[in-house]
């Protein structure tokens, strides 16, 4: 019994201590969730992996996921991350109640090479998570699904033919996507074809910068053969190591350029050729070569030597760039008499250095040494021809005091003529500038005309150069020049004299000036002078004195203070041989303020008073007033005489003429009021000096009657004059002239004028030809030269005449005389 109850006792104390131990672990974890303490996980993750590109079916299970706290609650599962809410979207899904995470679809690694992917833990019943975020990550196992790829897959290159064999300058890049450093990506690669079979071409690795990548490059074995095959094929393959393996391939096209593999060859073996005797600059021979290599390329183009025969440097050979020939040029004459044949040979290269291929090899250094190019002959043959005579001594030099008198013999020259009898040699001169020689004809003797001055500004540092030039009677005339150089000595022919004749001396400033002479003779003729006043004036010699006086300049001093002016000084300049020049030096005093030139003229300021302002004033009015009155008084003291104007005659053409003409009858006279102008009477006129000739005058008068300009035309017979105010019209015809009178109205003053000349042609009766009176005609044909009288008529409001019936009561006198007038003409008839 006590056994039993001790028992019972140890039972209940191992639940009660049960119960409080889990009473603190809950308590624990109720704290641990309010304080961040760091404890073990409770989730045990790896990764995890899946096949590239699996083809399901789908969904297909990936993996389960478990949590410890599904004893407590009731437990939701789900994810998030790279898959299933982040690019790619749904590829996994996880049922919340289970755990377990679904694949839906395929993966490719090469996008997508693992997944990081975060799970959660929630509380069903609270919606609450009940344990920390963890993630595990989804590795994508490659599967060698990408075959290697060339870049660039046609690969197109070029390389000369003279390239060297061994590595070429072409590089070939494979990459496989494949996962780096497994047999997927690693790759190889190998020539598989080639065209053509020669060279052979192979491959070399060079580098492997990445696992998935490989670099190869060309090698040559062998050389090149332009004019066999200018492009080659090759096709190359990249493989990887994967299973099954995969490969591709990439086209290169290789094009070779032209080399210079072959020599240019000349086209003969000899040329020949000729050349005139002592001949320069002048082309005689054109070379031509072959070449086998492409037209103008530094392949083909050929480069020519002289090699033998040209010791001399008489010729020289030269390239034409369009035609590729040599051009042989004579360059320094050759001398007949000397030689008559000469034989070149020449020798032809390419710009570009020769490259052989030899048995399919480059050639070596040795053998490029022992190749010798192409060379030829060429024969030159010297054609004679006249000689020049030549001067034994080309250049001769004489010396002559300068101011020698004329005749004297400077020179003989001595000619030699290989071709020709120097007898027969005549001369000439080529150059005298200063024309102070002459030459003989027929000896060359060279004698001076004149004196020679050495300061002559043709004579260039003391001596004057001559040109003659020898002719010999050759066919064609041959010349040689030869040089005379007269040096002439200087004599004491020129006086000292002022470099500047014009000084001006700041008489504010300074009391001297700087005087500077010269002299045209060299030394001893020339300097230093002795300078001195040249005058026994006491007055010029108490004013001004030298110092220092000798020397190449001076001082010229002012004794005593001078009042500013010009002043004149004559001079004495003596130079070392005691040769006396007399000049005189023009000094102008001045003030020149802080400069060295005289200051300007001041302007010249006037003030006038108020009674001179006033006296000059009424001095221009009065001039105006007198003027106004002299025009008044000429204007009433002048009478105008008016010769008045009579209808003519000549205005209408009679066309049906019964009677006699106007040419048989006398000219009629023009009727007019005499008058006087200017002595002269005026009215009836005759003009025997115009012969059927008409003129016309015209003139002017405004107040007084003036004579501004006369015309007068020969053929047309007519006389102008012209002024202001009035116009005359006058025509001449066989000896008499008519006057017509035309008035411009331009002031009351010749209304009355007007009104006696209407009076007097209403007086006057039609006194030429009667029996010739207008006629009226259907037709009367083209219109008259002559001026109708319609014509005549006054024009512009100016010559209006509608004023006369408003003249006012001064005039109506008048008007009722001319109305009775003309009542009384109308009663007669």
């Amino acid at each position: 019994m006590r056994i039993t109850f001790i028992f019972l006792l140890l039972t209940l104390w191992s639940e009660s201590a049960h119960s409080e131990l889990k009473n603190q672990e809950t308590n624990l974890n109720q704290e641990h969730e309010r304080v961040l303490i760091r404890t073990k996980r409770r989730w045990v993750l790896s990764t995890i992996e899946l096949e590239e590109e699996d083809q399901g079916p789908f969904p297909k299970e990936a993996t389960k996921l478990f949590n410890d706290k599904s004893e407590s609650y009731k437990l939701k599962f789900s994810i998030s991350g790279q898959g299933v809410d982040k690019d790619p979207v749904g590829v996994f899904t996880i049922n919340d109640e289970t755990g377990v995470v679904y694949v839906h679809k395929p993966i490719d690694r090469e996008m997508y090479p693992i997944f990081m992917v975060e799970f959660d833990v929630w509380d069903r019943a609270s919606d609450t998570l009940v344990d920390r975020t963890l993630s595990f990550n989804v590795a994508i196992k490659d599967k060698n699904d990408n075959i290697p790829e060339f870049l660039p897959p046609l690969l197109k290159t070029t390389v000369p033919e003279n390239i060297k064999e061994g590595v070429l300058p072409i590089s070939l890049q494979a990459k496989d996507k494949d996962e780096k450093g497994n047999d997927n990506s690693r790759l190889t690669m190998r020539i598989i074809s080639q065209e053509p079979k020669t060279p052979i071409f192979s491959l070399k690795s060079i580098s492997r910068s990445t696992d998935d990548s490989m670099v190869s490059q060309l090698v040559l074995s062998g050389c090149f053969d332009y004019s066999k095959a200018n492009m080659y094929k090759l096709l190359v393959e990249a493989q990887d190591q994967g299973t099954p393996s995969l490969s591709s391939t990439c086209t290169v096209l290789i094009n070779i350029t032209d080399s210079n593999t072959h020599p240019p060859q000349f086209t003969a073996a000899k040329f020949n050729t000729q050349v005139l005797e002592m001949e320069t600059n002048k082309e005689i021979l054109r070379l031509s070569v072959t070449d086998r290599d492409t037209p103008n390329t530094p392949a083909s183009r050929a480069r020519y030597t002289i090699l033998k025969g040209n010791e001399d440097d008489n010729y020289k050979i030269e390239t034409d760039p369009k035609t590729n020939e040599g051009v042989l040029t004579v360059i320094k004459g050759k001398d007949y008499e000397r030689t008559t044949l000469t034989e070149l040979e020449i020798g032809v290269e390419n710009e570009e250095p020769l490259f052989l291929c030899i048995n399919g090899k480059p050639a070596t250094p040795d053998q490029l040494t022992a190749f010798k190019p192409n060379t030829t002959k060429v024969a030159v043959k010297v054609i004679d021809v006249n000689d020049a005579p030549t001067f034994v001594t080309r250049l001769q030099t004489v010396y002559r005091k300068e101011e020698t008198n004329p005749g004297d013999l400077l020179y003989e020259p001595v000619v030699k003529d290989v071709d020709s009898d120097v007898n027969k040699i005549r001369y000439e001169i080529v150059d005298d500038p200063a024309k102070w020689i002459k030459v003989d004809p027929k000896t060359g003797k060279v004698t001076s005309v004149k004196k020679m001055d050495r300061e002559s500004p043709y004579v260039k540092n003391g001596t004057y150069t001559v040109l003659i030039r020898a002719i010999d009677d050759g066919e064609p005339p041959a010349t040689g020049t030869g040089t005379l150089v007269v040096h002439l000595g200087d004599i004491n022919d020129n006086t000292p004299r002022l470099s500047s004749n014009g000084l001006v001396m700041c008489g504010n400033k300074a009391d001297r000036v700087e005087v500077k002479a010269v002299d045209d003779d060299a030394p001893p003729f020339g300097g230093p002078f002795s300078f001195s006043v040249g005058s026994e004036d006491k007055d010029l010699l108490n004013m001004w004195r030298f110092d220092p006086s000798t020397g190449l300049q001076t001082s010229l001093i002012s004794v005593k203070s001078l009042p500013y002016g010009n002043y004149t000084v004559p001079l004495r300049i003596e130079d070392q041989q005691g040769q006396v020049g007399q000049d005189v030096l023009k000094v102008v005093v001045c003030d020149c303020g802080d400069q060295d030139t005289c200051r300007g003229l001041l302007p010249r300021i006037f003030n006038l008073h108020g009674a001179a302002i006033g006296i000059l004033l009424g001095a221009l009015l009065l001039i105006a007033l007198l003027l106004c009155c002299c025009f008044f008084c000429e204007y009433k003291a002048k009478q105008f005489t008016l010769n008045l104007q009579d209808e003519g005659n000549q205005t209408l053409i009679n066309y049906n003429e019964e009677g006699g003409g106007a040419l048989a009858k006398a000219e009629p006279q023009l009727h007019s009021r005499t008058s006087t102008n200017g002595g002269l009477k005026s009215g009836a006129m005759q003009l025997t000096d115009f012969s059927q000739k008409r003129a016309s005058m015209q003139s002017a008068a405004g107040g007084a009657m003036s004579l501004a300009g006369l015309q007068m035309a020969e053929n047309s017979g007519t006389m102008m004059s012209q002024g202001w105010g009035t116009v005359r019209n006058s025509t001449f015809r066989s000896g008499s002239s008519r006057f017509s009178r035309s008035f411009s109205y331009m002031s009351d003053w010749n209304i009355e004028d007007h009104l006696q000349r209407k009076l007097y042609e209403l007086g006057e009766d039609q006194l030429d030809f009667p029996q010739h009176r207008p006629r009226e005609y259907a037709d009367e044909g083209r219109d008259s030269k002559c001026p109708s009288l319609d014509r005549l008529s006054f024009s512009g409001d100016e010559d209006n005449l509608d004023f006369i019936n408003n003249l006012g009561p001064k005039f109506q006198t008048l008007d009722g005389i001319c109305r009775k007038t003309l009542e009384e003409k109308k009663l007669k008839t």
